[in-house]
């Protein structure tokens, strides 16, 4: 683009208008720049003019011409068709075109800075030792690899090289304010690259950072927000005074209401109001809303915090080194108290003030309640609740990124080889204590956890019901898929198995699910020579999640294996139709618990409070016009729908079965 000096008519007309300039052979202009938009503007050092010929629409002001009003510039790049109103101090910026500032008292960059990137959290263990470099590329499951495989020393020095290496590409002594970005009313913009489309209104103070937005899906800031050293990526928005000191925000992220985060790092479709965070690893989904939570040193994926929750990381001896985790699915209940380290399986629920520590993470679908100052496991039982069915379904249609390009890789399913495995894991040390308890015990021991005796066989029985199902499932699918007999052999055939091998450890890396095998071939190609940038990193990724359903139905047979003595290939017409039937029947018996389960939503306790003043028939229809009617309820309708639908797929499968020989 070809820019000229101002025409001596031009320096006129904007004296006119109430401009000057320190010198007016540094401000340069469009070829076809037009000085009638720009009044009451002082200019210093070198700053570059565009076109500003359009009226902008703009949902605090309405219809408004581009331009610049009452503003002193500095050192700055001006696109087409800016609006720049009652700025005070707008020093060393690239402003791109169609871009808003308007009463603003300072956009200014203050020497050389990485906007953010590079910026070290000490995350999940406040002491120090699984420090995480963000950056605006950052994913989930790198910022996994960066915190938990620091024995991987070839591993974590790739990675930061790498990192840090984009890190340095990012410095620079010029702000940029990317197109059709708006900043309203806000206090001080410092050290900031604002990406397109973002929308920055009543903010405090933004310094040394990064808004990472795209047209389809810009970020937003909203009033009272204090960020500093921070990187925020699309589709997140960030409002009502909250408070960021040394923060990663994934995508689609909600913060808001005074929520305070210092040191920590939200994953996608992350929702954090009210309380307070410090070191934690907030994989996707973590939720808090609650004034009085408090989540320090912690690692939660697919979480939803209690009100009052909170979490010691410090014993008062070396200082707060300690860290907890809670995997996928987690839940704590009002006021839980946790004393770190501890460990919570997937899917399992946290109550009461728990003071000693303990490791439950073989214990999927479990309640982990404080009993007589003993924190008491109940096996399985989380599997049969609303809740946990509820919170499975919901997160895939919860998913808020609209970005055509999305860090974070998300498996949704419930039972899954990590789920199962566990549950094995859970069988075997169960039947273990069982055989190894003597009949006068009332509890047995278990890591810092105690299980009532009686409740064994009940947890191993519970256990069983997602095994069945998860072999049934994958099977299902497998006929579901096929039209023939050839078709089917030659898929069960095509299933990579590996003989006289047990079904191999998963991993959860922050959403994504991932066999012990496939990771150490990611990490491989991650240390390779091939591997140069963090864009690598991500296809590495995106690679490897392309082959999550092989690898699950790889994993499938060896459970088959494992369970049943035979491999997929060898499976006759009889076990099929076994596998089958105990799939149809498990599905339906936890169903049926859980229906059960949401019945007791619309039982007469649930109706206290309901009919003020009336009688119990006037209580009744007063809950069943707020709540409804058991039967009507949608959650049960759905139930209810898929247990139909149960049988008519086995009825389906059976009757395709009927003309296969598979002997």
């Amino acid at each position: 683009m070809a820019y000229r000096n101002l025409t001596s008519q031009e320096i006129e007309k904007l004296k006119q208008q109430g401009c000057s300039s320190e010198s007016w052979g540094t401000l340069w202009v469009d070829e076809k720049f037009t000085p009638e938009q720009i009044f009451n503007a002082h200019f210093s050092g070198k700053v570059t003019l565009g076109v500003y010929s359009e009226t902008l629409t703009i949902p605090s002001l309405g219809k408004h011409p581009a331009g610049i009003w009452n503003a002193s510039l500095k050192d700055c790049r001006i696109g087409d068709n800016v609006l720049i109103s009652n700025v005070q101090n707008l020093y060393h910026y690239d402003i791109s075109h169609h871009a808003v500032i308007n009463t603003v008292q300072t956009v200014t960059m203050t020497g050389e800075t990485h906007f953010g990137n590079g910026t070290e959290l000490e995350i999940l263990n406040e002491g120090g030792g699984r420090e995480l470099l963000i950056y605006d590329k950052l994913s989930a499951q790198i910022a996994y690899l960066l915190v938990h495989f620091r024995y991987q020393k070839n591993l974590i020095d790739k990675l930061q090289r790498l990192i840090s290496d984009y890190c340095e590409s990012k410095v620079g002594t010029i702000g940029h304010i990317g197109p059709y970005a708006q900043i309203h009313n806000c206090q001080i913009i410092k050290n900031m690259t604002i990406g397109e489309g973002a929308l920055v209104e009543g903010a405090i103070l933004l310094e040394d950072g990064t808004l990472a937005g795209c047209q389809e899906d810009p970020v937003k800031i909203g009033h009272g927000v204090i960020a500093k050293h921070f990187i925020v990526q699309s589709g997140s928005h960030i409002d009502d005074g909250v408070l960021l000191e040394k923060c990663f925000v994934g995508q689609g992220v909600r913060l808001g209401k005074q929520y305070s985060a210092e040191g920590s790092a939200f994953f996608a479709n992350c929702e954090g109001y009210h309380g307070e965070a410090v070191s934690i690893f907030a994989g996707p989904y973590t939720v808090t809303h609650h004034k009085s939570t408090l989540l320090i040193a912690g690692m939660f994926s697919f979480y939803n915090a209690g009100s009052g929750t909170n979490q010691s990381n410090h014993m008062y001896k070396l200082g707060p080194l300690h860290q907890g985790i809670l995997e996928r699915g987690a839940k704590t209940g009002s006021l839980s108290y946790m004393m770190w380290p501890c460990s919570v399986g997937a899917f399992s629920v946290v109550t009461g003030k728990h003071a000693a520590n303990f490791d439950a993470s073989d214990f999927p679908f479990s309640y982990i309640t404080a009993e007589e100052g003993k924190s008491q496991l109940t096996p399985a039982m989380n599997l049969f609740t609303v809740g946990t069915r509820r919170d499975s379904e919901k997160w895939p249609s919860r998913d808020r990124r609209k970005d055509p390009q999305t860090f974070d890789i998300l498996h949704f399913d419930l039972f899954n080889p990590r789920t199962i495995g566990k549950i094995l894991n859970a069988l075997s040390i169960l039947q273990n204590l069982g055989e190894k308890s003597r009949k006068e015990q009332e509890f047995v021991s278990y890591k810092g956890l105690v299980i009532k005796r009686l409740l064994i066989r009940s947890g191993i029985k519970y256990y069983k019901i997602p095994v069945a199902i998860y072999l049934g499932q994958c099977l299902l699918e497998i006929l579901e898929k096929t039209k023939s007999e050839k078709e089917l052999k030659e898929i069960l055939f095509s299933i990579p198995i590996k003989e006289n091998t047990e079904p191999e450890l998963w991993y959860d890396l922050a959403g994504m699910l991932i066999p012990k095998s496939r990771l150490e071939t990611c990490f491989e190609k991650i240390v390779s020579s091939k591997t140069d940038s963090v864009e690598t990193l991500l296809l590495i990724f995106d690679e490897v999640a392309s082959h999550y359903k092989a690898d699950n139905l790889s994993w499938w047979g060896h459970l088959l294996k494992k369970e049943y003595g035979v491999y997929p290939s060898e499976l006759n017409k009889e076990l099929i139709i076994q596998l089958l039937e105990s799939w149809k029947t498990n599905t339906v018996k936890l169903n049926n618990m859980v229906l059960k389960d949401a019945e007791k939503e619309f039982d007469p306790t649930s109706q206290i409070g309901y009919g003020l003043d009336g009688d119990e028939a006037l209580r009744k229809i007063d809950f069943e016009i707020v709540r409804g009617t058991y039967d009507e309820n949608p959650f049960v309708k759905k139930l209810r729908l898929e247990n139909n639908q149960v049988e008519t797929r086995f009825q389906a499968a059976i009757n395709a079965l009927k003309i296969f020989r598979l002997t």
